[in-house]
């Protein structure tokens, strides 16, 4: 094999090396990725391999060139942290607080508070993370009946 189709079998890791690291990998993504190296070292063709795994030519490509540069370790996927938020962390900080001033929030109270105070929209699964971050719950709403009386825990106490 010549160009592309070559994969660098000079790594000095035979089959059953390979087949132990994929016995052992406990992350499906490199699974993955161990596999299609598995059938490429076999003789199927990367697009062959790439059937086989269910992905797309290309992708085989890219994961032929991670192997070939710089082998098991190159397979393992990098993440970088995701996109950053739209909210600074002093803006996060100060939400926190103001969040903390009541009792009872909905997601979209809060949503309509980082609209108006900060002129930031965000979806209302994205307050729910925001929230879950804080270490604030949500919940069903707890219906607040207007004729209880304020002191109605004592009432109740008493009449024990």
């Amino acid at each position: 094999m010549v160009g592309k189709e070559q994969i660098a079998i000079d790594r000095k890791l035979s089959l059953d090396e390979l087949n132990s690291l994929i016995k052992h990998e406990n992350n499906s993504r490199v699974l993955k990725r161990l596999y299609f190296i598995k059938f490429r070292y076999l003789g199927d063709s990367v697009e062959e391999a790439s059937t086989k795994i269910g992905v797309t030519k290309k992708c085989g490509y890219y994961w032929q060139d991670y192997w070939n540069k710089g082998g098991y370790v190159a397979l393992i996927p990098q993440f970088s942290g995701g996109r950053k938020s739209k909210l600074t962390d002093e803006q996060m900080i100060e939400l926190k607080s103001l969040l903390k001033s009541r009792d009872y929030w909905t997601t979209r109270e809060v949503l309509e508070l980082i609209k108006e105070k900060y002129g930031i929209e965000y979806s209302l699964k994205r307050i729910g993370i925001i929230l879950k971050n804080f270490g604030m719950h949500h919940s069903k709403p707890y219906t607040l009946d207007y004729r209880r009386p304020k002191d109605a825990e004592e009432i109740l106490k008493k009449a024990k």
